[in-house]
This record gives C-alpha cells, sequence and structure tokens, in this order.
C-alpha cells in the first residue's frame, strides 16, 4: 500500500551560505540568503525513495532566510511560527503538496563559528510535510502536533525523528470511499479518509476565503481570466492564502485542468517571471516591489482590496449564462438578501432561506459552489459531444459550434467562448476523454443529461456509502520501554548525520572559516560593515541584455546536457516518458521567444558537425522526431522561419535502421505539418540558400537550379505529393526566369528522386536506397516508357509535356502547340506499333494529366445501362491528382475514354459505383455522386473535415465513406444528407470494408485498430487490438476479417468472438493487400517487399504454403474470384492466376487447396511507377494506374 506521506524535510541557512545575490558568507542582518536543505526523512541514503524537488528549499521559504537577534517573542507578532501550504508543479503536470510551518531557530554554534555570526543569533527554519495527496488538513494537523511536540515543556516520550519516521513510513494512503485510516502523534487522535472517485475531484480546502475577499463580479471576472488562460498575478500578504485561492480556482474550472505555468506561491527572487509571454498563475507576496516590470496584460488580482487590474479587457460571459452564474452565486453567499421577500408558502425558496440561514459555511457550500460552476460549463457547453470530430487536423468543430449556439441565443458568436474553445484547457479535456474507458464518469456529461431529464444537478454526485473500514496504526514503540522518559529540546533537533556526510559539512565550514580569515587580513572593511549596504540602482538596458545573453546561454547548455543523455536511452527505456524527454519539451513549448526551440535544433547540427553519425535507436528516434514536430510548430506560430529551416536540415541527418536495415529518416515523419505546404516557407529558403552561395561568379541559371536541387530534395524526403512539390519548384523557377532547359533538368530530377523516395501513396518503399544528390545519374524518362516502345525524341516531348500539365493557365501558347503535337504524334506511334501480335495485349490509356490514385473496376453486379442499352460491366473508372474521374470502356479498342467527370478541386482518392451512379470521395473533404448514364453531377455530400479515403456505394441509395478525419459516415443520396456518423476511430481510416447482408462495418487506419460495428443496431461490437502499426488493408468474408499492417504482419479475425484467430508474419515489409479466398477458406497477403504468400487453412490454423517472386515492386492489389486471381504491383508489373477445372471437382473440403493457384500468365514488365490496380477476373483484365497519368490495361485472353 502507498504511503500517506513521502517526505518530511527540514530547510534553513545551512553550512554553505550564500545571498540571494550568489554572494557567499556571512552579510548580516537585514539581507536575504538561501535556504538549503538540512534533514530529511526517509533519508538521503535510501535507495527505494527519490530525492525531494531540488526547488523545495526555496519554495517553502519564499523570501529566503533571515538572520535575527532574538527568538520567539510574545510581544512580536512577526516572530510567531507561521503556518501556510504550498503546491509545486513537476514537469509533468504532476502536483506535489506541501504544509510548511517557518519559525525562528537557533543558528548552530559550528556555523556561527565558522562564518563569525554573533552568539545567540537566530534564523528561519521551515519544516515541511511533503505528499502527493491534495490533504491540506491533514499535512497541517500531523505538522502541527510535531512542531508542538517538540517545543512542548512536557516533550515527547520517543526521540522527535523516531516519531517522525514512524508517522511517515507506517501511516498508509487510504482508499478513496472504502477507508478511513487512524493514527496517533504521541497522545495526538488523528485520522485521514478520501471521498468516493466517481465524484468531484478531492479538494481539502474550503472556499471561503477566495469568495470573502472579493465580491461576485470580482469573483466571476478572476474565473473568466483564467478560464480564457490569461496571465494571472495573485497579490496578497498572507501565503495561505495565495495557495488556497489558486487552488480554488483550480478545482472551480473542472473537468478543465490548467495547463500552464502554475506557481501559487511565487519566491521572491523570482519575480522577473512575472514577465514571461505565456500564460501563468502565479501567486506573490504583496510586499514584493514589482514597479520595475513591465506588467502588460498580466491581471493583478489584489486579495487584500478586492481589486481587479488590467491593461487588457477581459471578455465578460455571455448571456444568460453571466446573469445564471451571478444569481446562483449570490444565492449561495447572501441568501438573507436574495430570499428576504419570500413566504413560507414558498415551500422551496423557504427550506433554501432556512437552511443557509442557520449554520456558517461548511463543506457542503464548498460542493454546492462547484456544481455551481459545473452547471456554468454545462449550460456554455450544451451539445458540444456532438460536435467532437477528432480529424488529423482538429479535434472539435469550433467554428460549427460556436454557429450552433449563435443561432440557439440569438446572439452574435461571442469572443469568451471562442477563446475559452481556443485554449489548452479545452483541447486537454477532449483529448483526455478521446477513447478513454473514463467517460462514463464525467461529471459535465452526467450533469448535462441530468438536466436534460428534469434532475436535481447534485444528482449527479454519488450517494453516501456504507461507513467506511477502519484501518487503525499503532505505534507499538510508545509506553513499553522507557516510558518515563521524555525528551525536550530547546532547538529543532537535527537527524543522525552518515560519516561522510558530516566529513563534508566540516570540510566546507573549515573553508568559509578560511576564507573568511584571509579577506579580514586583505580588506579594510568586516562583514558587519556590509550590513543595510545598498546592493546599488537597478539594471541599465545593457546589463539586462547582457543577463537575457547568459539566460540564452544557459538554457543552451542545459539543451546540450539533456540531448547527450537523451542519446544515452536504453532499448527498455520509455522515451515519451524520461525526464529528458520531457525536460527538453517544456523549454520549447513553455519559452515564447523560441529560445528552446532555437537552441534544441541547434543542439543537434553542432552534434552531427563534431563527427556523429546521426543514427538512432527506435527509442530515440521516437522522442526526437516528436521533439522536432513540436520545436517546427511552435517556431510556425512565430513565423520563426529560421528554425524551421535548420529543423528541416537536421532531420534529413538523423535516421534509424528498419528490420532490413534500410535508412528511415526522422525527415520522412514531419510530413504531416502543414508548413511544408507553403510556398512561403521555400520561398524564403530558397532565399536563404542564394545568400550562402559563396560563388558569385556562378552562371546565375545554374546557381538557382542548384539551389532548387536542395530544396526538391528535402521535398521528396519529407514525401510530399510530386505535384505540390513541381509547383512549388516551377513557381520560385519562374520568378528567377532560368529558362526552359533548366526547368527540364529540375523535372528530371524530381521525377528520377520520387521514384526512389515514394512508393505507394506516399509509403517508402523498404526497398528503397540511400542517395546522394552529387552522384545521381541522369534522369531519363523512365515513366511514360510503355510496352509501345516510341522514338526518344516522342518520349522526351512527352516528359516535357508532363512538367506542365499542372496549370493549363500558366502555360504559353508555344508549349500548348507542342503538347498537341506530341499528343498526335503518340497515338500515331501507338498505332503502328500496335500491330505487333506479342504486345498487342497491353493499352495505353491516356487522358489524366496527373498521377493515378483511384481506380474502380465495375463489377457484373453493378450492370447498367451506360450509353444506350449496353452494359457497362468490365469499365473501369479511375481518379487522379488532375482532380477528374473518368471513365473507361476498354471494348472499344483506341476509344477507350467515354466521360470526364470534373468537379472536385484536389486529388481524388476514393471512387466506387453501382446500377446508376458513380461516387467519388477527394482531398477537397468533399463526396460526389454523379449519373452514370448522363455523366451529371447529382449530389454533392459534406462533412468530413479532412481528406476522404475510402467510399463505396449502397443498396437503397445510401453511401458509405471514411476519412481521415476518423469518421465513417453514412448519406442518403435521395436527400443529400448524412444520416449517421456510423463509425468513429481516433485517427485516420484507411480501409473500409461492409456486409450489406448483416450490417457489420470494419474499419482501420493509422491508430492501428480494427474497430468493428454493427450499424443496424448502432453500437460498435470490437476495437481488435493487436497490430503495432497502420492497418493498410482490410478483407471481411463471413464470420472474418483480416488485416494487412505496416508492422509487416497480417491478421485473421473472428468477428463473433473478438478474437485473432492467426498472425501471418512471414513478409519483410508492410502488408498492403489481403484477400481471403472462400473456396479453400485460405488467405493470399501482398506486402512491399514484392512477395504474394499463399496461407493454407489446415487443422484451424494458417501456414504459408506458396510464395511468388515475380513481382519486384510492392504488391498494391489482390482480386480472388471462384477460378482466376489478379495482382498487380508497384513496379508495373501484372500477374493472373488459375485454379485448373480438374482440381475444382468434388465436395470434399480438402480437395481444394490454396496451393492449388497457378500462374496463369504475365505481361511485359513497363518501367514506371503505379500507384494503383483494378481487376476484372470475370474478362480477364487487370489495369494499373501510374504516377504519370497513364493507365496500362493488360488483356489476358489475347495472344493465348
Amino acid at each position: 500500500m502507498s504511503q500517506l506521506f513521502e517526505y518530511f524535510v527540514v530547510c534553513g541557512i545551512g553550512p554553505e551560505i550564500r545571498t540571494l545575490d550568489g554572494e557567499k558568507g556571512f552579510h548580516g542582518t537585514g539581507v536575504f540568503y538561501l535556504a538549503s536543505l538540512l534533514d530529511q526523512y526517509p533519508p538521503p541514503t535510501h535507495t527505494l525513495y527519490p530525492p525531494p524537488p531540488p526547488q523545495l528549499p526555496t519554495c517553502v521559504l519564499p523570501a529566503g532566510v533571515e538572520f535575527y537577534t532574538s527568538g520567539f517573542d510574545s510581544s512580536n507578532a512577526l516572530s510567531f511560527p507561521r503556518s501556510y501550504p504550498i503546491v509545486l508543479t513537476e514537469g509533468d503536470g504532476s502536483k506535489i503538496y506541501v504544509s510548511c510551518i517557518a519559525f525562528r531557530d537557533p543558528v548552530c554554534e559550528d556555523i556561527a563559528e565558522a562564518y563569525h555570526i554573533p552568539a545567540n543569533s537566530f534564523a528561519d527554519k521551515c519544516i515541511c510535510l511533503v505528499s502527493r495527496a491534495p490533504s491540506f488538513h491533514i499535512l497541517r494537523e500531523v505538522l502541527e502536533e510535531i512542531y508542538l511536540l517538540c517545543f512542548s515543556s512536557n516533550g515527547s516520550s520517543k526521540p522527535l525523528w523516531d516519531v517522525i519516521a514512524y508517522t511517515v513510513s507506517k501511516v498508509p494512503l487510504p482508499t478513496p470511499g472504502k477507508e478511513r485510516v487512524l493514527f496517533a502523534i504521541e497522545n495526538s487522535l488523528l485520522s485521514v479518509d478520501f471521498p468516493p472517485k466517481d465524484g468531484l475531484p478531492h479538494a481539502d480546502i474550503s472556499f471561503l476565503p477566495l469568495v470573502q475577499c472579493l465580491d461576485v463580479d470580482n469573483f466571476i471576472k478572476l474565473f473568466t481570466a483564467v478560464l480564457i488562460e490569461r496571465r494571472v498575478l495573485l497579490r496578497s500578504n498572507k501565503y495561505s492564502l495565495l495557495t488556497l485561492a489558486s487552488e480554488a480556482i483550480c478545482h472551480l474550472i473542472y473537468p478543465f485542468r490548467w495547463q500552464h505555468v502554475y506557481i501559487p506561491l511565487l519566491f521572491f527572487s523570482g519575480v522577473d517571471y512575472i514577465d514571461a509571454p505565456t500564460p501563468y498563475m502565479m501567486g506573490l507576496h504583496s510586499g514584493v516591489d514589482t514597479t520595475g516590470l513591465s506588467m502588460d496584460g498580466v491581471v493583478v488580482v489584489d486579495l487584500e482590496h478586492n481589486c481587479i487590474t488590467t491593461s487588457e479587457e477581459i471578455p465578460p460571459i455571455p448571456e444568460p449564462e453571466m446573469s445564471s452564474l451571478r444569481s446562483d452565486i449570490l444565492k449561495l453567499l447572501h441568501p438573507n438578501v436574495v430570499w428576504i421577500d419570500s413566504l413560507k408558502s414558498d415551500l422551496e425558496s423557504y427550506e433554501q432561506y432556512a437552511r443557509f440561514n442557520r449554520k456558517a459555511w461548511s463543506p457542503d457550500n464548498d460542493v454546492q459552489l462547484r456544481i455551481i460552476f459545473l452547471k456554468f460549463f454545462a449550460s456554455i457547453l450544451g451539445g458540444y459531444r456532438n460536435f467532437i470530430e477528432n480529424t488529423a487536423n482538429q479535434v472539435f468543430n469550433t467554428q460549427a459550434f460556436l454557429k450552433k449556439r449563435s443561432r440557439a441565443t440569438h446572439q452574435p458568436i461571442d469572443e469568451m467562448v471562442t477563446q475559452f474553445l481556443e485554449s489548452q484547457g479545452f483541447l486537454d479535456y477532449l483529448e483526455r476523454g478521446l477513447g478513454s474507458s473514463e467517460n462514463g464518469s464525467n461529471l459535465l456529461d452526467k450533469l448535462q443529461d441530468a438536466i436534460g431529464r428534469g434532475q436535481n444537478p447534485l444528482s449527479i454526485l454519488p450517494s453516501a456509502s456504507a461507513e467506511p473500514e477502519i484501518i487503525t496504526i499503532s505505534d507499538p514503540g510508545l509506553g513499553i520501554s522507557g516510558s518515563s522518559t521524555r525528551y525536550t529540546y530547546d532547538r529543532f533537533p537535527s537527524n543522525y548525520r552518515s560519516e561522510e556526510h558530516e566529513e563534508k559539512r566540516k570540510q566546507i565550514l573549515s573553508a568559509a572559516s578560511g576564507a573568511l580569515e584571509y579577506a579580514i587580513k586583505h580588506s579594510p572593511s568586516s562583514p558587519s560593515m556590509l550590513d543595510g549596504e545598498s546592493k546599488g540602482e537597478s539594471l541599465s538596458p545593457r546589463e539586462r541584455a547582457a543577463e537575457r545573453e547568459r539566460m540564452v546561454l544557459d538554457i543552451k547548455v542545459k539543451l546540450q546536457g539533456l540531448w547527450l543523455r537523451l542519446l544515452k536511452l536504453g532499448a527498455t527505456d520509455d522515451p515519451l516518458s524520461s525526464f529528458e524527454y520531457g525536460t527538453i519539451l517544456a523549454l520549447i513549448e513553455i519559452d515564447a521567444e523560441g529560445i528552446g526551440g532555437s537552441g534544441f535544433v541547434e543542439c543537434i547540427r553542432e552534434h552531427i558537425h563534431s563527427g556523429w553519425q546521426g543514427q538512432l535507436t527506435e527509442e530515440q528516434f521516437i522522442a526526437v522526431k516528436e521533439l522536432l514536430k513540436t520545436a517546427i510548430t511552435r517556431a510556425t506560430s512565430r513565423n520563426d522561419i529560421a528554425t524551421i529551416r535548420d529543423a528541416l536540415e537536421v532531420s534529413a541527418e538523423m535516421y534509424k535502421k528498419d528490420r532490413n536495415h534500410v535508412s528511415d529518416f526522422v525527415q520522412r515523419h514531419l510530413r504531416s505539418l502543414s508548413i511544408w505546404e507553403e510556398l512561403r516557407f521555400w520561398d524564403v529558403y530558397f532565399e536563404y540558400l542564394m545568400e550562402c552561395f559563396s560563388n558569385k561568379s556562378t552562371n546565375y541559371a545554374a546557381l538557382v537550379t542548384a539551389q532548387l536541387i536542395i530544396l526538391a530534395t528535402h521535398m521528396a524526403g519529407l514525401g510530399l505529393p510530386d505535384t505540390d512539390s513541381w509547383y512549388i519548384i516551377e513557381t520560385i523557377a519562374g520568378k528567377n526566369n532560368i529558362g526552359y532547359s533548366h526547368i527540364i533538368k529540375l523535372r528530371g530530377y524530381m521525377s528520377h528522386i520520387q521514384q526512389l523516395c515514394i512508393g505507394y501513396w506516399g509509403i517508402y518503399s523498404v526497398k528503397s536506397q540511400s542517395i546522394s544528390s552529387l552522384s545521381l545519374p541522369s534522369p531519363r524518362p523512365q515513366d511514360v516508357t510503355t510496352d509501345n516502345q516510341q522514338p526518344a525524341e516522342a518520349s522526351g516531348r512527352s516528359w516535357v509535356q508532363s512538367m506542365f500539365s499542372r496549370d493549363t493557365t500558366l502555360r504559353t501558347n508555344s508549349f500548348t502547340r507542342a503538347r498537341k503535337w506530341t499528343s498526335d504524334h503518340a497515338k500515331n506511334e501507338s498505332g503502328a506499333t500496335g500491330q505487333h501480335k506479342l504486345q498487342s495485349s497491353i493499352r495505353t490509356l491516356r487522358g489524366h494529366n496527373g498521377a493515378i490514385t483511384a481506380l474502380h473496376c465495375v463489377t457484373q453486379r453493378e450492370v447498367w445501362d451506360l450509353v444506350g442499352d449496353r452494359e457497362d460491366a468490365g469499365f473501369f473508372i479511375s481518379g487522379s491528382t488532375d482532380c477528374t474521374v473518368k471513365i473507361w470502356d476498354p471494348s472499344l479498342r483506341g476509344n477507350e475514354l467515354r466521360a470526364t467527370l470534373k468537379g472536385h478541386t484536389r486529388t481524388v482518392r476514393a471512387i466506387s459505383s453501382d446500377r446508376g451512379k458513380i461516387v467519388s470521395g477527394s482531398d477537397d473533404h468533399h463526396v460526389f455522386v454523379w449519373d452514370k448514364q448522363t455523366t451529371q453531377l447529382l449530389e454533392e455530400l459534406k462533412g468530413h473535415d479532412a481528406e476522404v479515403s475510402c467510399a463505396r456505394m449502397l443498396s437503397g441509395e445510401r453511401v458509405l465513406t471514411a476519412a481521415y478525419d476518423g469518421t465513417v459516415k453514412m448519406w442518403d443520396v435521395r436527400t443529400d444528407t448524412c444520416v449517421a456518423t456510423v463509425g468513429r476511430c481516433s485517427s485516420a481510416v484507411l480501409c473500409m470494408e461492409y456486409d450489406d447482408s448483416t450490417g457489420v462495418l470494419a474499419a482501420g487506419g493509422r491508430d492501428a485498430v480494427a474497430n468493428i460495428w454493427d450499424i443496424r443496431s448502432g453500437r460498435q461490437m470490437h476495437k481488435l487490438l493487436g497490430h503495432s502499426k497502420w492497418i493498410r488493408s482490410i478483407r471481411m468474408v463471413g464470420d472474418t476479417v483480416i488485416t494487412g499492417s505496416d508492422d509487416w504482419t497480417a491478421r485473421m479475425w473472428s468477428i463473433s468472438r473478438g478474437t485473432c484467430d492467426a498472425v501471418l508474419a512471414c513478409h519483410a515489409g508492410p502488408v498492403l493487400c489481403v484477400e481471403y479466398s472462400k473456396s479453400d477458406r485460405g488467405v493470399i497477403t501482398g506486402s512491399s517487399d514484392g512477395l504474394v504468400r499463399f496461407w493454407e487453412n489446415e487443422d484451424g490454423g494458417l501456414k504459408s504454403s506458396k510464395n511468388v517472386t515475380i513481382h519486384t515492386g510492392a504488391v498494391l492489389s489482390i482480386n480472388a474470384g471462384e477460378n482466376w486471381l489478379g495482382i498487380g504491383a508497384a513496379d508495373n508489373t501484372m500477374s493472373l492466376f488459375h485454379r485448373p477445372q480438374e482440381r475444382l471437382g468434388g465436395f470434399s473440403g480438402t480437395v481444394s487447396k490454396i496451393s492449388s493457384w497457378q500462374l496463369y500468365r504475365t505481361p511485359q514488365k513497363a518501367v514506371a511507377m503505379v500507384r494503383c490496380v483494378a481487376s476484372d477476373l470475370e474478362r480477364k483484365r487487370i489495369c494499373s494506374g501510374g504516377r504519370n497519368g497513364l493507365l496500362r490495361l493488360w488483356d489476358a485472353t489475347i495472344n493465348i
């Protein structure tokens, strides 16, 4: 069982005396000195306990330590002991609760002798009790009992440190709502218990001091300032009031958490922190002078004088919430006034009047006050759960919520609500709730539901449970031996010191004594002459600049040490939970001026320049990747292009080795950041490269080309889409007028490096290799080469044509004429070469001006009249980065293109069809429904907040779509509305399967979870956990689901049981496609390693029975029918497999095996980068879509 108390600590003047300014030695009274950690229990030699927080001595004595000529004096109130709580916040946001008693204690004789301190001097000393539990009352009671026991005239029956040791080590932490612990300190009986966890968070404080210090309007104003995350500074001359007021506000904003700097009691020497530009909540003693600070935008709350001042207006809470909140608070604080006109016949109001008029403030009033503010959140966030999106770009649809609220209240969008919804506290609340198992205990949601049902708000709190179990902790040492012996003290005693500790103490005091004697001999002035001497005027602007430079240097030195320690993380360490990661992250996030982010990037750069090769372990790679993302995000918000540029460059130098010992660079994992899509960044980066180039005599066009090649290399390393990269390069090149020959060279370089770096939809092939931009071979137009070999001139023109295909409005007439000639010439050449028998089974379909990104084959089930009464089964429908959808009829040789559907504004990613309609999903977040026969746009379905990744037409005029926003939506085409969000994942959905006969939906994606929903009952059936990386493919047949993942495995799951029946792990790369063969219940998997594996179902298990190695690129598509199997790969190879009819006879399930598939035919390979593949097994056709915008159609029935 965990212990209630972590430490007992004593702080005060130690053997090494320094002033707050850092000067060594004793400088007389009236000067404040740094506090030191004097004693502790458990002792520092105890290996099971970490050391106390290093800032503890400074924080428990915020003013520092002062020397006095006298101790406690009953006639001098300033000499009385003071008891106060403080709260410390660690790097991970967890809190440490400390109860303190500060008093004057005699100075140790050895210290007084070493520093020549006058005899009988006293100094501040503080005893502290440290706990992780927010039990302020029990901490204070225990500490006061120990203090009274020490200075009691009756003394104690045991040595004081024995009492402390037993209390700290034996008192357990009670189970909330179930246990009450009883223990004794000498003759004082104490108890501690905690409320149940399913109620309001435990707040062992009274809210009365806060509401007594501020009137209702200022109280609400302070609450608002904290809620919208302003810089808040509380002022008071009482330490306890600062801490209790800060904690009270933190509890009143529940269920939200303060996400920024939190120092309820700021030590006096840290007053400069008030000028920090980031949000904070701090408390400062009113005696500390702040006149030299700017205080711009700081909300200063004077608790003594009920005054709030700020240079920036705090937006008011909107109506009707403002009136309701103010009224409820007044009813609680001033019931005599609110209910003075009420009659006894008004039973409800009279009962409230009587109840609050009878007794003083109690814990019940604290609960009432917290419920009042929880009701405020329930009102102002009414219906917020309907706007939780959890997309790649946002977690909450703020604009939609604000519009809905504006319509409901008949008021314009409110500034205060807008700022609150954009706060870190609200975002943290949403992220904690998404996917959490604790959603059922969310009191805000419970309160909203209770109010909707007309129930009492207090009904959401747990009812009074049975009496807690009493756990009694007795001290067996009391009253057994030496009961007549009493221990009394004239000062707080020291704990036992080890010989090593005592020897170190003597050395420090000896050195201090020697230094003081030397100073006396060589200086005409004595230490006593320094008493009361002025510390000088305030710093000049130059001195402040020097101080800032020292601060910057200090941060960078710390970052260097943390960086080197981060690189020493072991294989068993969790990088994201490490101290090094947390500290670096805090330095990056907290510093608004960017010192932390730029300093971190500079540390990496210097380490690389010192000879480090940049190789990281898996654990280090994770930490560095996340830190760089944070640094770039922060730099983007500050428009700090230099830091973004440097981070981009160092990310290209750091890498890890995957299982195939292929380098995986950090840069590839930064692709999701939005800054790379902005032309302004690359423009500024280009100008920087031009300025850095030293050889000014170089030909200008060649110089520009060289710098653009550097930019293109980074774009490829990031994995940016080819069309986006080329647009940026082309724009910058156009601004510098470098000529077409250099543009052609740039396009060639980009084509070549994209082929090396980018595989299928941004996946990096495991067979890619590191290249140097200085040793690349000259690119040649391999993208456009087909089986119909064209003359070199025509191929070259086609290649040049692809460069300018992005935006027709930017092309000159000369290139338009060139393209027209190229197109006509290519058709003639294609017709001429088509006479060769060997190549006639392959056709190249031209029409798209961008990479093919989606390809769909119309199956027999989708038969419908497209032109006249002819069936369109066997048609192929393609989508491209040119934003168009095209319909192809393979039966019309030489005139296959039937229609072009225009409407999307970004890349088309998903296509499906039924008997009369085509549905397409795009990166523009829209889903379009087209009429097959007229090719007219019927409906535009809007609702997704990210790129649409999957689309499927269902029976009954329904459409099912999935997107990168993590949602799966069902639409009614007839009404152009979203019927329901039938599934919600925690990250982007990459693949989806739906069984219309059972209503079961399966989806997987970046969260590595296979989610199963029953759409008809509206519930989630299972979250199938097992994969460790993205799920790329999913197949569902009956009760079986098969998934393929980037973790190099495929898995077979049972839908009814929700269990994993088999793990297929023989691939050497991500599994990109899976297929299920119904006839033999076998599984076929394809991977980026180029292998196709057949898995035999034997004895209830699966084993690999056959491998196909004819493909060298990533296998993108596997389509299995009853007798035919079509496969397509990224290297533009295709294969068709056949199961011989004689092998299919009989009724025994053991006759038909997965290994009976035989290779029927494969066409001659053509060099191209394929993005997608579709198969028409009924007509033995396979079609592939290339990055060059060409479709390659293979008809396997020709030339048999």
